[in-house]
Formats: C-alpha cells, structure tokens, sequence
C-alpha cells in the first residue's frame, strides 16, 4: 500500500487563502481539524446511547426494543441493548480517541442500519426523518474508522493508533 502523507501540512505548503493575514490562525488552527470531528462525531453519538442505556431525556429501552420490533428486527431488546452500548461506548471511545477504528466501525455500521432500515422508507430529507442525518453520520464514522485516533488522543500518549 502506498504511504499515504499526513494530512496536516506545514504553514509553507498552505496555498495563499484569500484573507492572508489569517494564514497564521489557520495554520495553528489546522492540527485540532481532525480531533474535532473525531470528538464531536463521538459527542453526537453519547447522547443517543444514554437515551437507551439509562433513560436519559426520557428515553425507554422498550419503546426503543418496541420500535425496532415493528421494523422487524429481532431480538428486538438485546439489539435495543447492543444499539445503546455502541451508541455510548462507541462514542466516548472517538471522544477519547482510544480504540477509535474499531469503535467507529461499529458506528458506522450501525448507522447504516438505521439509515437504511429505519430511514430510507420516509425519503432523503431528515425533516421527514428520512436517511440524510444517520447518512452523514454513518459516513463521518468511516473517514474516522479510516483515520484512526491521531495525535490528540489517549491511543497516541500508548504510542498507538487505532
């Protein structure tokens, strides 16, 4: 496989911006791109999880279980139960930046399920609670699945990258 170069790139190979006297900013601010959408794709995710896992904000593991049993997914209440453990493992796992491949692929493939199973039959639009938002998240999890934790994050202190 060919060696892929970092994304970050020093402030010399930045091409000219059209406001130059933020080229600075930029430069400093471009090391922190990558861990925040790697912490806030995690963040985004925590919630849906407590939801599930803890009642959070009025949530109910069995009308999550009841709904994914009209869906015709079953064991309706163990995926109820796994859905919520990936959802808030997974998450704190991208906030943290520990065991980050393997957590969002768990994510990701668990958005694709809600996108295309749950989602998909009410169209695109998310404001019809259609596929778009779980796409979007879906599809965050793999460019961080593919990324890995990089240097902001609990694998780089073990020396690690997943």
């Amino acid at each position: 496989m060919p060696d892929i170069p970092s994304p970050a790139l020093p402030p010399s190979a930045l091409p000219p911006s059209r406001l130059p006297m933020l080229d600075p900013v930029y430069a400093r601010l471009q090391p922190l791109a990558y861990p925040l959408v790697r912490v806030v794709t995690g963040a985004f995710l925590i919630p849906h999880g407590a939801q599930k896992l803890f009642g959070f904000a009025g949530g109910d593991i069995g009308a999550t279980a009841a709904g994914f049993a009209r869906m015709g997914l079953q064991p309706s209440l163990p995926l109820a139960y796994l859905v919520g453990a990936v959802e808030f493992f997974g998450g704190l796992c991208l906030v943290l930046g520990v065991f980050t491949r393997p957590a969002a692929l768990a994510c990701a493939i668990l958005l694709g399920v809600a996108a295309f199973v749950a989602h998909l039959p009410n169209g695109w639009f998310w404001s019809g609670r259609g596929l778009e938002y779980p796409l979007l998240w879906m599809l965050l999890c793999i460019a961080v699945a593919m990324r890995g934790s990089g240097p902001l994050s609990v694998d780089a202190a073990r020396g690690r990258d997943g």
